[in-house]
């Protein structure tokens, strides 16, 4: 061969590795060149290696120089590990996870977090990258989460000890107690709130303004007897968050690890704060609301992992039509059976509707089939406005509208007037459920903009008064149409009345339907609960709403600490308000990434620090950052 490539590397080490004699000539550079533009290198070839060489031959029609051909050939290298040697990729020695200084290298290699905001994609990038690159993204957070969750696990193990309480700054007892002040005063104060704004609107009704300004008049125990109510409800929630506090600590300590069942232990048995309330009535709308909220958790939970969804739940209206169905319930429940209901629901839908008791007693026994109270309509009649004499039958087919709206002769008129009472009665208990909560549930915001939340709670409680306005205007032109076109009155038309008014619920938000059909819908089935209990179709258990509201409790407690998506957000956000840790600790930031939560816990963990290193020390935010991370 005319091309001598050199003894020495001379500039080409990365194609030459030190085999060759003589001096380097200009077939030998050419060579080299040649090497380094294909990627290939030059080795020797002894002749205990001619049996790597497989498949060897020239290609005549390729010159590589002057009287040299191209020769190609297939070399088989056969690379063996030699033992005792490791390569250079890092790796996590999981048998020193003992040792702080490990978490502190960890950690380590994380930059600080930066000021700018997050590298953007290209503007040319496609879709298809920007998700990929978020699913990575994701995945390397995951592994991340796993290998710290790993690294508390040893480490907690080694020392002995309990998974960390989330109040690394104050005892358990402390903390338990915190939460049953913070939690009962805030309920308190909701509910003083909503009595002290209801009697304002009251004493401004008169037009009794100046008493507004009296306290006597305002806050007295003969005008605002609220007091037992509000420290009851202050109990009830003080209570379950104390208790809850308390119990996920001691579990935490005696099964020494976190799992679901704690939570569910936990709420379980806080769920005993419900014996603050001595109204079994108001126990067991509470428990029932909280089996409808629990259903709902649990088929979305199903749902997202496509284990079963039910018919129709797709539809954009779903929430609209549950609300008329129940309704329909309660409506037929009010009218035929009333003592099915909570005297106090009972009282707010017969104070909302325009027809009096007595009319609506009459309209039951005529339903049924039972002598109608003729002296009690004759003295009801009598005082009415603009009524007539007529003449009233123990047993009549049905109730003519003359009774129920004597003072009215028109239908349309009746039911306008009714819709726009309705409108004046509701408005002042409808601002205050609006206003008093956001102020005190959220007083920063109220402090920041009072102007937009007193705007918004003057919207929202326009929009939810016309709402009910609406259904009672629908409810009296139902049963008005049908006693222009029949001469017998039926139960079935008071339960079509009702499905028929609660289609007026789409005068409100769509976020609020939902809220307003799960508010319904267990008033609706405690109704049904009575009446088939009564009929003896289903037993009756004293105090069951107990058990149920513990049971409850258990599982509303697991969703919202691992499956909160599954959670509506009202709801979420209303007990995570409550089990804050206190009023006066600032809410942490929405921008922080997952990372931060574990690595702050990894430094609750550790040892304190001397004094004199704390000037070394930075904010966790500062310290920490996923997306800074190289490869992430």
């Amino acid at each position: 061969m005319n091309g001598h490539i050199g003894s020495l590397p001379g500039g080409y080490e990365d194609v030459h590795e030190g085999f060759g004699l003589g001096d380097r000539n200009m077939g030998g550079i050419s060579l080299l060149e040649f090497s380094r533009a294909f990627g290939m290198m030059v080795a020797n070839s002894r002749k205990v290696d001619q049996s790597l060489c497989k498949d060897c031959k020239d290609i005549s029609n390729e010159d590589l120089t002057t009287r040299h051909k191209l020769l190609v050939m297939d070399l088989e290298i056969n690379m063996e590990k030699k033992k005792g040697v490791m390569d250079d990729r890092l790796r996590i020695k999981w048998g020193n996870a003992r040792e702080p200084s490990l978490i502190d290298r960890l950690l380590s290699k994380m930059h600080p977090l930066s000021s700018s905001s997050p590298p953007l994609l290209p503007n040319d990038a496609s879709t298809d990258s920007g998700v990929s690159a978020e699913r990575r993204l994701r995945e390397a957070e995951e592994r991340l989460r796993e290998a710290i969750e790993e690294l508390q696990r040893r480490q907690r193990r080694a020392r002995g000890i309990y998974p960390p309480c989330d109040h690394a700054d104050e005892s358990c007892v402390a903390n338990a107690i915190g939460n049953v002040c913070q939690s009962f005063l805030l309920s308190y104060g909701v509910r003083v709130g909503i009595g002290i704004l209801l009697r304002a609107f009251k004493l401004a009704r008169r037009q009794s303004y100046s008493s507004l300004l009296d306290l006597k008049q305002l806050v007295s125990e003969k005008d605002l007897i609220v007091r037992e109510e509000a420290c009851r409800i202050g109990l009830l929630f003080g209570g379950f968050t104390g208790s809850y506090h308390a119990l996920r600590c001691l579990l935490r300590k005696l099964r020494r690890k976190e799992t679901p069942l704690n939570a569910i232990l936990a709420g379980s048995v806080a769920g005993l704060s419900i014996l603050a309330l001595d109204d079994s009535n108001r126990r067991r709308t509470l428990a029932l609301y909280l089996l409808a909220r629990l259903s709902q958790c649990a088929y979305n939970s199903a749902k997202s992992k496509n284990r079963f969804h039910l018919w129709g739940s797709h539809w954009s209206h779903g929430d609209s039509l549950l609300f008329a169905l129940a309704c329909a319930q309660v409506m037929y429940s009010f009218i035929m059976r009333p003592e099915s209901l909570p005297k106090a629901y009972r009282d707010f839908i017969q104070k909302t509707g325009p027809v009096a008791a007595p009319v609506y007693k009459a309209v039951k026994d005529c339903c049924r089939g039972s002598p109608v109270d003729v002296t009690s309509l004759h003295a009801y009649l009598s005082k009415a406005k603009g009524s007539t004499t007529m003449k009233l039958e123990e047993f009549p087919s049905i109730i003519p509208c003359s009774v129920i709206h004597p003072g009215t002769k028109s239908c349309l008129v009746h039911d306008a007037n009714a819709a726009a009472a309705t409108f004046r009665k509701t408005f002042p208990l409808y601002f205050s459920l609006t206003f008093v909560p956001f102020v005190v549930l959220r007083l920063q915001k109220f402090m920041d903009a009072p102007t937009r939340t007193c705007w918004y709670a003057l919207t929202g409680a326009v929009r939810s008064t016309t709402f009910l306005s609406a259904f009672v205007g629908i409810f009296q032109a139902v049963i008005c149409s049908h006693r222009k076109v029949a001469s017998k009155d039926h139960k079935l038309v008071y339960w079509v009345a009702g499905a028929l008014s609660g289609l007026s619920v789409l005068l409100e938000k769509k976020a609020r339907r939902g809220e307003l059909a799960l508010y319904v819908l267990p008033r609706a089935a405690d109704s049904l609960w009575y009446i088939l209990v009564n009929r003896h179709l289903l037993p009756d258990i004293k105090n069951a709403e107990v058990p149920l509201f513990c049971a409850c409790m258990g599982g509303i407690m697991y969703y919202l600490e691992h499956e909160p998506d599954t959670m509506a957000p009202f709801l979420r956000g209303l007990i995570r308000r409550f089990l804050a840790s206190r009023i006066s600790n600032p809410t942490p930031q929405s921008n922080r990434t997952a990372s931060y939560t574990y690595l702050h816990t990894l430094d609750a963990m550790k040892e304190p620090k001397v004094p004199e290193n704390r000037e070394t020390e930075i904010s966790t935010a500062e310290k920490y950052n996923l997306e800074s991370i190289p490869g992430l």
